[in-house]
């Protein structure tokens, strides 16, 4: 018989909280590539990221009943199925949990529909393998793992750890332990869309922000005096004297150019962005917008906290 897991080997999800605050700027590269490259391949796959929300949201109802019932399904048992059964789709919920209008997700379960990606089958409603391989977790499942793998050094260097696991081992225990670790990120990526959206009017120009956010961050130039995430969001803001274009924009999230310029345009006038002489644009957040910015992103660190705290300290206390 093998030893029972180690209690003692958890980490408190206050102490998680408090280090990811205290170490945001070491975190910050792999955790904003992790939410760019999510909603920009999201857009790729439909070109409408509440579409692509609506299909996880569905694949999230079955994840919810695995885990509500004790029942484990690994990575690779998981997306053997061609299609995936779900439950009816109620309307009313979907525009209640995503915050998406009624008439808004009619339409878009319709067009869903009519290409094919849902399917009914008497009383039975199924999503495709079509569906199934869009939201397949790859590229998700590398940015998370990177996530994951950078606070386990974050946690060794404060000493809160003595071991640091692999890339390729928290990959492993993942893959392993599959719908309990994807039924806590798709509870956590709702809830941090949705405070974006709410605050930008819709995922499409949040996807936009967000490759400012990564520009500026991946600035080889940007450096902050401290590691907190105070100053982090304090000294990025202005960092990016290069600028991108929109065309680059577009370019790198599939959305149409005249769209990218639109939204950028209410960006700026909203002074999240600016842009320069060169018809160049990068993220300089100020005044009431950087306030609120400033409270959505502590509220969202809550939650980020949350689901490190269960996938880390799974993997942790599985391998103790």
């Amino acid at each position: 018989m093998n030893a029972l897991p180690s209690i003692s080997a958890q980490i408190d999800e206050k102490i998680i909280f408090k280090t990811l605050r205290k170490n945001y700027t070491y975190l910050a590269p792999s955790f904003i590539s992790l939410i760019s490259n999510w909603l920009v391949n999201s857009y790729k796959n439909y070109n409408d990221i509440d579409k692509y929300t609506i299909i996880i949201y569905l694949v999230s109802k079955d994840l919810f009943f695995y885990r509500k019932n004790g029942i484990n399904i690994d990575y690779n048992a998981f997306y053997k199925e061609r299609t995936l059964e779900i439950e009816k789709i109620n309307i009313s919920d979907i525009s209640k949990d995503l915050e998406i209008p009624k008439e808004s997700v009619r339409r878009k379960v319709a067009e869903l529909e009519k290409i094919g990606v849902i399917k009914k089958l008497g009383k039975k409603m199924f999503l495709n393998r079509s569906a199934f391989h869009a939201v397949q977790a790859k590229t998700t499942l590398s940015d998370l793992c990177t996530l994951l793998y950078e606070f386990n050094k974050i946690l060794k260097k404060d000493k809160l750890t003595n071991n640091i696991f692999t890339v390729n081992q928290i990959n492993k225990s993942i893959k392993d332990n599959f719908t309990f670790c994807w039924h806590h990120f798709y509870k956590f990526i709702f809830i941090y869309l949705k405070r974006w959206k709410k605050e930008l009017k819709d995922l499409e120009t949040f996807c936009i922000g967000m490759v400012l956010v990564v520009s500026a961050a991946h600035n080889k130039d940007f450096k902050t005096s401290k590691s907190t995430i105070k100053s982090w969001r304090e000294e990025i803001m202005g960092s990016d004297t290069r600028g991108v274009n929109a065309m680059s924009i577009s370019e790198i999230t599939g959305i149409p150019r005249p769209t990218v310029v639109r939204k950028l345009k209410w960006l700026i006038e909203k002074k999240i962005l600016k842009i320069n002489e060169k018809k160049l644009i990068s993220l300089n957040i100020k005044d009431n917008a950087f306030k609120r910015s400033a409270q959505i992103q502590e509220k969202n660190m809550l939650s980020l906290s949350y689901l490190i705290h269960r996938l880390f300290n799974q993997i942790k206390v599985i391998n103790s």
